[in-house]
């Protein structure tokens, strides 16, 4: 793939004008996407303009913009040539990496040695699932190598995702026999009243978003199955008093809505074999007021605790539509 920078133009605001040559016309039919809607994504994001002229293509606009755009391009190219998809996430997640900003705090430093020399990945029976930013590659590196990892962030950062799809593949790999998943069943600031039903019906709707990442995991059957021979438990926090999770992989959400007295009990369930993942936003506790959050009081009574990661994530981390990165970074100013 070769580059070659053409004369800007000569005028009050000189452009710069790059072309970059592809020598797979069927790599850059895909790198362009369906009616050029990868292109389009790109020009959009960027302020940039470019055209497709054969098998290469042109890239107009401000030097730095100009410059990253063709950095993007050759990073999504050099994707497909690995055999992968390109898409709309796939650009975002490359212009994250992209952007400079500052080290995100995390405990034992950076722990992608095990991940060097490939992409980051995660096998499910379902699908391959990629971290997006350098803050999800750490996350998981650190699911990984930790006995008990803490993920701390904004809605749409990928925490309870992520956790989940490497217990399933912990699970497949045959490094657990059973993954626990839980959540405190706090109501998030509304009263929901008497829900009529046996148990499971009545603490479901708490548990939905934890079944919904599952699915995305395992097919619809090797999970009814799993249910059934308790493979996989969904469980309120209120339930995992009294037990120890033995070579388990036990994934406490939400946990920004346990109390100190529920988080230490939860902790204390760790067993012989098993990794603990906690996840949680301390922007959205719906505690009653004057009672504090059991996630505050883990990061500061367990900071110094060798084996436990703490890993801290931002709006810049937001994989959800682009607008919820604006909303969160709007809350956070105006507080």
């Amino acid at each position: 793939m070769a580059t070659t920078v053409l004369p800007p133009p000569t005028d009050d605001a000189p452009l710069a004008e790059v072309q970059i040559d592809f020598p797979d016309n069927y790599l850059l039919i895909a790198l362009c996407g369906e009616y050029d809607r990868n292109l389009a994504e790109i020009e959009q994001k960027l302020s940039v303009q470019i055209l497709r002229r054969g098998n290469h293509l042109v890239v107009i606009g401000e030097k730095a913009a100009a410059d990253l755009s063709v950095a993007l391009l050759k990073a999504l190219y050099a994707r497909l040539e690995a055999g992968r998809e390109v898409g709309p996430a796939d650009i975002d997640r490359e212009l994250r990496m992209s952007e400079p900003g500052p080290a995100r705090p995390t405990r034992d430093g950076n722990q992608l040695e095990m991940f060097k020399g490939g992409p980051v990945e995660i096998k499910t029976r379902k699908k391959l699932v990629e971290p997006r930013t350098d803050a999800q590659k750490a996350y998981v590196s650190n699911l990984f190598n930790n006995e008990l990892a803490f993920g701390i962030g904004p809605a749409g950062t990928g925490k309870t995702y992520l956790a989940v799809a490497v217990g399933v593949s912990m699970y497949i790999e045959g490094l657990v026999d059973r993954i626990i998943l839980s959540r405190p069943a706090v109501e998030a600031g509304e009263k929901l009243g008497y829900l009529p039903g046996d148990m499971k019906e009545k603490v479901d709707p708490y548990m939905q978003p934890l079944y919904d990442a599952l699915n995305d995991f395992l097919p619809a059957k090797q999970l009814q199955k799993m249910f059934e021979e308790k493979r996989v438990e969904i469980a309120p926090l209120a339930f995992m008093r009294g037990r120890t999770l033995a070579n388990a992989y036990v994934v406490l959400d939400e946990a920004q809505n346990a109390t100190t007295m529920q988080m230490k009990m939860f902790l204390t369930r760790l067993g012989e074999g098993s990794r603990m993942v906690i996840t949680g936003d301390r922007t959205q506790v719906d505690l009653p007021r004057g009672v504090t959050s059991g996630l505050s009081d883990a990061e500061r009574i367990l900071n110094d605790i060798k084996g436990i990661s703490f890993n801290y994530f931002t709006a810049k981390d937001v994989v959800r539509h682009p607008l919820v990165a604006a909303i969160i970074e709007a809350y956070d100013a105006d507080q």
